[in-house]
């Protein structure tokens, strides 16, 4: 008797739990639904605006344009040739990498087909072409590779810092990669973000002392410039290395304008690790972060910079931990922070991938591939390139530019500059894990165009 009792009291009670239990449940599914509403709302924000104002151009760069290509038939081999060496099948990537391959004029189109902003283009005034040649305003090829935008309020004009470039190509030694002699940093102005003038080398090698970080036998790559309103200096970081990228470091510039010259101050292994590709992120609140590939390329490492944007804090995460990630490119939209991030397979293209968080210093969510259009070979290569920046365009809600290099490691300064709309704010392919049908990040699209330019020309 006593234990049909205990059995009707715990039902009781398991009854009583569950009736109190299950206006909870109910109301968290109502607080899901509402919340995935909202973010839908919001994300769309944005293309109510644009239905107004912007809506049709900003369509088209949506727009998925596909590009056909096809290998070239093997060369033809000596049956004696054949039988002593079987050649695997060539890929897309071999082809790239050829200098004397047939579809070289695909990946690197001749000076012919140059943009020039010094010519009458006509209907073709302000349009991107990705991978053509890029003039300046004196008619010479833009040398600013593995490079970045500056946005200064004060002039009110666009400024682009990269690697100087216009040297020979050669290897250091038979299992060297290839690389140009350091040259300098240099600078380009503009207000249109496609009309560029060249400001020179605001941050030169050094010729003759072997034991300068920029001594022309080193490494210097992917400078990034961010302007400090406290001190009002002008604040470059960049990668320093040797010839055989043992050094592993970042290294530190200053000026007092945006054109230079730059002030070199030292370098050093941030938080005492080894640093490679870096780059820059400056938050709405001023504070600025150092990302950079470390631990042999296998990790990510974030912090923030001290107020004078000259040195790290002791604080430092560490973000994508094992996935070999480099090449990163930071911007925010929305209150989300949003990287791109390349593979590590030296000059040769590889796959990028977009990641989220909604703190810079993590966790971050790897959300997939974000190249739209062009066609399988040209998703799974980043457009044969690889991302270095991504600009924040004013009035434009949404709409972003993700700059990439395409190298040319038979003559690196003949690398092109592939320029591509980035849009915040469509939907999922297919939803992230574990997302429970709820929209947890905006999609980062990058989509193929042969050429296109920026909704408000």
């Amino acid at each position: 008797m006593r234990v049909k009792n205990k059995f009707k009291e715990s039902f009781i009670l398991h009854c009583n739990a569950g009736g109190r239990l299950f206006p909870l449940v109910v109301g968290c599914l109502l607080f899901l639904h509402l919340f995935s509403f909202a973010h839908q709302r919001n994300a769309q924000s944005g293309e109510t605006h644009l239905s107004t104002n912007q809506r049709t151009q900003f369509s088209i760069l949506e727009k998925v344009e596909e590009k056909n290509i096809q290998l070239p038939q093997p060369r033809k081999r000596s049956a004696r040739a054949a039988k002593r060496k079987p050649k695997r099948p060539t890929t897309f990537i071999d082809e790239f990498l050829d200098e004397s391959s047939q579809l070289r004029h695909v990946f690197f189109p001749d000076q012919r087909t140059a943009v020039d902003s010094r010519k009458d283009n006509g209907n073709d005034t302000y349009y991107y072409h990705p991978g053509r040649i890029w003039l300046d305003t004196e008619g010479n090829p833009i040398q600013a590779h593995g490079g970045g935008i500056l946005y200064d309020s004060r002039t009110k004009m666009y400024y682009w810092y990269g690697e100087y470039k216009d040297g020979p190509t050669y290897h250091a030694h038979k299992k060297g990669a290839a690389r140009v002699d350091v040259i300098g940093v240099s600078c380009y102005s503009s207000k249109d973000l496609w009309t560029w003038k060249n400001e020179g080398i605001v941050l030169a090698a050094e010729e003759k002392n072997e034991t300068h970080d920029l001594y022309k036998l080193n490494v210097l790559e992917r400078p990034k410039v961010i302007h400090n309103e406290k001190t009002g200096k002008y604040v470059m970081w960049m990668h320093i290395d040797d010839a055989n990228y043992t050094k592993a470091s970042v290294g530190v510039a200053i000026s007092n304008f945006p054109t230079g010259p730059f002030n070199y101050l030292y370098s050093k292994r941030p938080h005492g690790y080894d640093s490679r590709d870096m780059t820059l992120f400056k938050d709405d609140d001023g504070v600025a972060y150092l990302i950079y590939s470390s631990e042999h390329n296998k990790d990510l490492h974030i912090g923030p910079l001290n107020k004078e944007y000259i040195d790290v804090t002791e604080s430092m995460r560490k973000i994508l931990i094992g996935q070999h990630r480099e090449a990163p490119a930071l911007f925010k939209h929305q209150g989300t922070y949003y990287m791109i991030t390349s593979g590590c397979t030296s000059w040769s293209p590889n796959e990028a991938l977009a990641h989220a968080s909604d703190s810079i210093m993590g966790p971050w969510e790897t959300i997939g591939n974000p190249c739209i259009g062009g066609n399988k070979i040209f998703r799974l290569t980043t457009f044969f390139a690889q991302g270095t920046f991504v600009v924040p365009l004013s009035g434009v809600p949404g709409l972003f530019i993700f700059m990439a290099d395409r190298w040319n490691p038979a003559d690196l300064k003949d690398s092109r500059y592939v320029w591509l709309p980035l849009t915040v704010g469509r939907p999922f392919d297919h939803r992230p894990e574990y997302s429970f049908g709820l929209p947890l990040w905006s999609r980062v699209s990058i989509y193929w165009h042969k050429k296109w330019r920026l909704p408000y020309r």
